[in-house]
Protein backbone atom coordinates (compact mmCIF):
# COMPACT_ATOMS: atom_id res chain seq x y z
CA UNK A 1 0.00 0.00 0.00
CA UNK A 2 1.41 3.32 -1.22
CA UNK A 3 1.92 5.70 1.59
CA UNK A 4 -0.15 9.17 2.35
CA UNK A 5 1.56 11.67 0.20
CA UNK A 6 2.18 14.70 3.04
CA UNK A 7 1.82 18.16 1.36
CA UNK A 8 5.61 19.52 1.85
CA UNK A 9 6.79 21.71 -1.18
CA UNK A 10 6.83 25.49 0.14
CA UNK A 11 3.98 26.14 -2.38
CA UNK A 12 0.61 26.63 -2.02
CA UNK A 13 -1.46 24.28 -3.34
CA UNK A 14 -4.01 25.79 -6.06
CA UNK A 15 -8.07 25.70 -5.04
CA UNK A 16 -10.47 23.84 -7.24
CA UNK A 17 -8.02 21.32 -8.72
CA UNK A 18 -7.83 18.53 -6.01
CA UNK A 19 -8.45 15.60 -7.10
CA UNK A 20 -8.62 16.66 -10.48
CA UNK A 21 -4.76 17.06 -10.36
CA UNK A 22 -4.41 13.93 -12.09
CA UNK A 23 -7.09 14.43 -14.72
CA UNK A 24 -6.36 14.01 -18.61
CA UNK A 25 -6.80 16.78 -20.66
CA UNK A 26 -6.89 16.86 -24.95
CA UNK A 27 -5.68 19.51 -26.58
CA UNK A 28 -5.95 20.72 -30.21
CA UNK A 29 -5.67 23.27 -32.78
CA UNK A 30 -8.90 24.57 -34.17
CA UNK A 31 -8.62 23.71 -38.19
CA UNK A 32 -10.82 26.96 -38.74
CA UNK A 33 -9.16 29.53 -36.94
CA UNK A 34 -5.83 27.61 -35.12
CA UNK A 35 -7.30 28.63 -31.96
CA UNK A 36 -5.77 26.32 -28.68
CA UNK A 37 -8.26 24.40 -27.01
CA UNK A 38 -8.15 21.93 -23.86
CA UNK A 39 -10.70 20.01 -22.05
CA UNK A 40 -10.50 17.19 -19.60
CA UNK A 41 -11.07 13.67 -20.36
CA UNK A 42 -11.51 12.92 -16.04
CA UNK A 43 -9.60 9.83 -15.50
CA UNK A 44 -9.79 8.35 -18.74
CA UNK A 45 -8.26 8.28 -21.66
CA UNK A 46 -9.37 8.51 -25.33
CA UNK A 47 -9.91 5.50 -28.03
CA UNK A 48 -8.91 6.87 -30.95
CA UNK A 49 -11.06 4.84 -33.38
CA UNK A 50 -14.15 5.84 -30.48
CA UNK A 51 -13.04 9.30 -30.95
CA UNK A 52 -13.36 9.54 -34.46
CA UNK A 53 -16.43 8.26 -34.74
CA UNK A 54 -17.85 10.01 -32.00
CA UNK A 55 -15.94 12.99 -31.51
CA UNK A 56 -17.31 16.47 -31.49
CA UNK A 57 -15.14 18.77 -30.46
CA UNK A 58 -16.33 22.53 -30.45
CA UNK A 59 -13.66 25.32 -30.92
CA UNK A 60 -14.13 27.91 -27.66
CA UNK A 61 -13.38 30.97 -30.23
CA UNK A 62 -15.34 30.13 -33.70
CA UNK A 63 -17.22 27.31 -32.65
CA UNK A 64 -16.49 25.21 -35.64
CA UNK A 65 -16.87 21.40 -34.88
CA UNK A 66 -14.55 18.97 -35.61
CA UNK A 67 -15.91 16.19 -36.65
CA UNK A 68 -16.10 13.15 -39.32
CA UNK A 69 -19.03 14.86 -40.46
CA UNK A 70 -17.31 18.21 -41.35
CA UNK A 71 -16.03 19.49 -44.40
CA UNK A 72 -12.91 20.77 -43.97
CA UNK A 73 -12.23 24.42 -44.13
CA UNK A 74 -9.52 24.93 -46.11
CA UNK A 75 -10.56 27.45 -49.20
CA UNK A 76 -7.68 26.65 -51.04
CA UNK A 77 -8.20 22.86 -51.17
CA UNK A 78 -10.47 21.11 -54.11
CA UNK A 79 -13.85 19.91 -52.92
CA UNK A 80 -13.00 16.13 -53.25
CA UNK A 81 -10.64 16.98 -50.22
CA UNK A 82 -12.71 18.98 -48.25
CA UNK A 83 -16.57 16.71 -48.80
CA UNK A 84 -16.54 15.12 -45.41
CA UNK A 85 -18.00 12.26 -47.83
CA UNK A 86 -14.85 11.45 -49.74
CA UNK A 87 -11.97 9.38 -48.98
CA UNK A 88 -9.75 11.90 -48.51
CA UNK A 89 -11.23 13.79 -45.83
CA UNK A 90 -11.96 10.73 -43.79
CA UNK A 91 -8.46 9.95 -43.64
CA UNK A 92 -7.58 13.43 -42.33
CA UNK A 93 -10.38 13.32 -39.32
CA UNK A 94 -8.70 9.52 -38.67
CA UNK A 95 -5.35 11.36 -38.40
CA UNK A 96 -6.61 14.77 -36.56
CA UNK A 97 -8.39 12.65 -33.71
CA UNK A 98 -5.67 9.95 -33.56
CA UNK A 99 -2.81 12.50 -32.87
CA UNK A 100 -4.66 13.82 -30.06
CA UNK A 101 -5.36 10.59 -28.76
CA UNK A 102 -3.07 7.85 -29.67
CA UNK A 103 -0.54 7.68 -26.80
CA UNK A 104 0.07 9.31 -23.08
CA UNK A 105 2.55 11.74 -24.60
CA UNK A 106 -0.48 13.21 -26.92
CA UNK A 107 -2.06 14.61 -23.58
CA UNK A 108 -2.21 17.40 -21.11
CA UNK A 109 -1.94 17.87 -18.15
CA UNK A 110 -2.73 20.73 -15.47
CA UNK A 111 0.36 21.61 -13.19
CA UNK A 112 -0.87 21.93 -9.26
CA UNK A 113 1.31 24.64 -8.32
CA UNK A 114 1.41 27.15 -11.21
CA UNK A 115 -1.85 25.86 -12.74
CA UNK A 116 -0.94 26.01 -16.17
CA UNK A 117 -2.15 23.34 -18.95
CA UNK A 118 0.62 21.25 -20.24
CA UNK A 119 1.88 18.84 -22.54
CA UNK A 120 2.02 15.50 -20.50
CA UNK A 121 5.55 15.50 -21.44
CA UNK A 122 6.35 18.81 -19.19
CA UNK A 123 5.82 16.05 -16.22
CA UNK A 124 8.23 13.98 -15.11
CA UNK A 125 6.44 10.21 -14.50
CA UNK A 126 5.18 8.90 -10.95
CA UNK A 127 3.61 5.20 -11.20
CA UNK A 128 0.08 4.94 -10.39
CA UNK A 129 -0.50 8.46 -10.02
CA UNK A 130 -4.00 9.03 -12.89
CA UNK A 131 -3.78 8.00 -16.19
CA UNK A 132 -1.04 10.09 -17.18
CA UNK A 133 0.86 8.51 -13.95
CA UNK A 134 2.76 11.71 -14.14
CA UNK A 135 3.54 13.96 -11.07
CA UNK A 136 1.20 16.66 -9.67
CA UNK A 137 3.09 19.34 -10.43
CA UNK A 138 5.36 20.26 -14.26
CA UNK A 139 9.21 19.83 -14.76
CA UNK A 140 9.35 23.63 -13.92
CA UNK A 141 7.47 23.71 -10.83
CA UNK A 142 9.71 21.12 -10.01
CA UNK A 143 12.80 22.37 -10.32
CA UNK A 144 11.22 25.66 -8.15
CA UNK A 145 10.01 22.56 -5.47
CA UNK A 146 13.49 20.90 -4.96
CA UNK A 147 15.70 23.87 -4.66
CA UNK A 148 13.39 24.62 -1.42
CA UNK A 149 12.83 20.63 -0.25
CA UNK A 150 16.60 19.60 -0.49
CA UNK A 151 18.21 21.57 1.86
CA UNK A 152 15.33 20.91 4.35
CA UNK A 153 16.32 17.13 4.18
CA UNK A 154 17.57 15.35 7.39
CA UNK A 155 21.18 14.23 7.48
CA UNK A 156 19.57 10.38 7.38
CA UNK A 157 17.32 10.93 4.39
CA UNK A 158 20.39 12.74 2.50
CA UNK A 159 22.99 9.62 3.49
CA UNK A 160 20.07 7.39 2.24
CA UNK A 161 19.24 8.84 -0.83
CA UNK A 162 23.48 9.00 -1.77
CA UNK A 163 24.47 5.62 -0.06
CA UNK A 164 24.08 3.13 -2.82
CA UNK A 165 25.20 6.12 -5.41
CA UNK A 166 28.79 6.54 -3.36
CA UNK A 167 29.37 3.07 -2.96
CA UNK A 168 28.45 2.10 -6.50
CA UNK A 169 31.25 4.77 -7.73
CA UNK A 170 33.93 3.82 -5.51
CA UNK A 171 32.92 0.12 -6.96
CA UNK A 172 33.51 1.41 -10.18
CA UNK A 173 36.60 3.49 -10.28
CA UNK A 174 38.42 1.17 -12.32
CA UNK A 175 35.71 0.37 -15.09
CA UNK A 176 34.74 4.55 -15.29
CA UNK A 177 36.31 5.92 -18.79
CA UNK A 178 37.69 9.20 -19.58
CA UNK A 179 34.74 11.85 -21.39
CA UNK A 180 35.74 13.68 -24.53
CA UNK A 181 33.91 17.22 -23.14
CA UNK A 182 34.69 18.74 -26.47
CA UNK A 183 33.03 15.16 -28.40
CA UNK A 184 30.40 15.37 -25.44
CA UNK A 185 29.03 18.89 -26.25
CA UNK A 186 29.58 18.52 -30.00
CA UNK A 187 27.15 15.57 -29.79
CA UNK A 188 24.32 16.99 -27.54
CA UNK A 189 24.83 20.69 -29.50
CA UNK A 190 26.25 21.96 -26.26
CA UNK A 191 22.79 22.06 -24.93
CA UNK A 192 21.04 20.63 -21.85
CA UNK A 193 19.77 17.69 -22.70
CA UNK A 194 17.11 17.86 -20.67
CA UNK A 195 15.83 21.57 -20.78
CA UNK A 196 17.72 22.76 -24.27
CA UNK A 197 19.65 25.46 -22.63
CA UNK A 198 22.49 26.87 -24.18
CA UNK A 199 25.71 25.53 -21.77
CA UNK A 200 29.31 27.26 -21.39
CA UNK A 201 31.32 24.96 -21.89
CA UNK A 202 34.35 27.05 -19.81
CA UNK A 203 31.67 27.27 -16.82
CA UNK A 204 32.25 23.74 -14.90
CA UNK A 205 29.82 24.63 -12.00
CA UNK A 206 26.85 25.23 -14.55
CA UNK A 207 26.93 21.53 -16.23
CA UNK A 208 27.18 18.12 -15.16
CA UNK A 209 28.01 14.64 -17.21
CA UNK A 210 24.68 12.45 -15.88
CA UNK A 211 25.61 8.43 -16.02
CA UNK A 212 22.54 7.92 -17.94
CA UNK A 213 22.36 4.17 -16.23
CA UNK A 214 23.03 5.30 -12.52
CA UNK A 215 26.42 4.01 -10.76
CA UNK A 216 24.20 2.69 -8.08
CA UNK A 217 23.30 -0.12 -10.53
CA UNK A 218 26.81 -0.70 -11.52
CA UNK A 219 26.72 0.89 -14.66
CA UNK A 220 30.28 2.55 -15.31
CA UNK A 221 30.80 5.67 -16.68
CA UNK A 222 31.36 5.95 -20.49
CA UNK A 223 30.59 7.53 -23.27
CA UNK A 224 27.56 5.29 -24.32
CA UNK A 225 26.72 5.97 -20.30
CA UNK A 226 27.32 9.78 -20.62
CA UNK A 227 24.77 12.78 -21.11
CA UNK A 228 24.56 16.50 -21.03
CA UNK A 229 22.60 18.17 -18.28
CA UNK A 230 22.70 21.19 -16.78
CA UNK A 231 23.76 21.33 -13.15
CA UNK A 232 19.83 22.10 -12.30
CA UNK A 233 18.76 19.31 -14.30
CA UNK A 234 21.50 16.59 -13.07
CA UNK A 235 20.34 17.35 -9.53
CA UNK A 236 16.87 16.91 -10.40
CA UNK A 237 17.82 13.55 -12.13
CA UNK A 238 20.05 12.55 -9.09
CA UNK A 239 19.88 8.47 -9.14
CA UNK A 240 17.21 8.10 -11.19
CA UNK A 241 16.61 5.05 -13.51
CA UNK A 242 15.95 6.99 -16.79
CA UNK A 243 12.83 5.49 -17.79
CA UNK A 244 11.69 7.60 -14.37
CA UNK A 245 13.37 10.73 -15.89
CA UNK A 246 13.13 10.98 -19.57
CA UNK A 247 10.31 11.12 -21.62
CA UNK A 248 9.92 8.30 -23.99
CA UNK A 249 11.03 10.51 -27.16
CA UNK A 250 13.85 11.80 -25.24
CA UNK A 251 15.27 8.10 -24.58
CA UNK A 252 14.66 7.32 -28.28
CA UNK A 253 16.88 10.69 -29.00
CA UNK A 254 19.78 9.70 -26.11
CA UNK A 255 19.73 6.23 -27.42
CA UNK A 256 20.60 7.92 -30.48
CA UNK A 257 23.31 10.05 -29.20
CA UNK A 258 25.03 8.13 -27.26
CA UNK A 259 24.82 4.52 -28.96
CA UNK A 260 22.77 3.09 -25.67
CA UNK A 261 20.15 0.23 -25.66
CA UNK A 262 16.97 1.87 -25.85
CA UNK A 263 15.40 -1.36 -24.53
CA UNK A 264 17.58 -0.99 -21.40
CA UNK A 265 16.97 2.68 -21.09
CA UNK A 266 13.07 2.75 -21.35
CA UNK A 267 12.68 -0.92 -18.86
CA UNK A 268 10.39 0.27 -16.01
CA UNK A 269 12.23 -1.18 -13.74
CA UNK A 270 16.47 -0.54 -12.62
CA UNK A 271 18.38 -3.38 -13.97
CA UNK A 272 21.57 -4.12 -12.17
CA UNK A 273 24.31 -4.01 -14.49
CA UNK A 274 24.93 -7.90 -15.72
CA UNK A 275 28.10 -7.52 -17.08
CA UNK A 276 30.07 -5.81 -14.41
CA UNK A 277 32.69 -8.22 -12.95
CA UNK A 278 31.55 -7.89 -9.00
CA UNK A 279 34.59 -9.44 -7.85
CA UNK A 280 37.46 -7.23 -9.19
CA UNK A 281 35.07 -4.26 -8.06
CA UNK A 282 34.70 -5.98 -4.68
CA UNK A 283 38.61 -6.22 -4.43
CA UNK A 284 39.00 -2.63 -5.55
CA UNK A 285 36.73 -1.47 -2.84
CA UNK A 286 38.18 -3.14 0.08
CA UNK A 287 41.40 -1.73 -0.88
CA UNK A 288 41.23 1.03 1.91
CA UNK A 289 43.49 3.93 3.04
CA UNK A 290 44.60 2.70 6.73
CA UNK A 291 42.78 5.43 8.59
CA UNK A 292 38.90 4.84 7.04
CA UNK A 293 36.19 3.05 8.93
CA UNK A 294 36.99 -0.29 7.81
CA UNK A 295 34.06 -2.11 9.42
CA UNK A 296 31.52 0.93 8.09
CA UNK A 297 32.69 0.20 4.44
CA UNK A 298 31.84 -3.47 4.42
CA UNK A 299 28.52 -3.16 5.98
CA UNK A 300 27.58 -1.13 3.56
CA UNK A 301 29.21 -3.02 0.78
CA UNK A 302 27.50 -6.23 1.95
CA UNK A 303 23.84 -4.25 2.18
CA UNK A 304 24.17 -3.23 -1.45
CA UNK A 305 25.88 -6.65 -2.56
CA UNK A 306 22.27 -8.01 -0.23
CA UNK A 307 19.48 -5.08 -2.41
CA UNK A 308 20.66 -6.23 -5.74
CA UNK A 309 21.04 -9.95 -5.01
CA UNK A 310 24.55 -10.41 -6.18
CA UNK A 311 26.24 -12.32 -3.40
CA UNK A 312 25.57 -15.47 -5.73
CA UNK A 313 28.07 -13.76 -7.92
CA UNK A 314 30.76 -13.59 -5.47
CA UNK A 315 33.84 -15.81 -5.85
CA UNK A 316 34.25 -18.45 -3.11
CA UNK A 317 36.81 -16.50 -1.66
CA UNK A 318 35.26 -13.22 -1.57
CA UNK A 319 31.63 -14.95 0.24
CA UNK A 320 34.28 -16.18 2.96
CA UNK A 321 35.82 -12.87 3.17
CA UNK A 322 32.51 -11.32 3.54
CA UNK A 323 31.25 -14.10 6.01
CA UNK A 324 28.41 -15.23 3.87
CA UNK A 325 30.16 -18.81 4.07
CA UNK A 326 32.34 -20.56 6.72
Amino acid sequence: MRRKTKHRTGLPRIEGIGIKVHDAWIGFICISCNTLNLFSTGNTLLDPTKAYNTGNWKCNKCNYLHNKDSPLPFKEWPVEYTDPSSIKCQRFWQAFFRIATENKDSYWKQCNACGRILLSNAFSRHTGWGPLEKQMECRSCKGAINAYLNPRRTKQQLYESSIKRRIGDLLLEGENKNIDINDLFRRFNGKCFKTGVKLNKNNRSSWAIDHVLPSSCLYPLTKENAALLSREANNNKRNQWPSNFYTNNELIKLASLTGADLDLLSSKNQIVNPNIDVNRCVTRYLKVREHSNLQKRIKELKKLLEDFKLIDNLSLKNKKLLGYVR
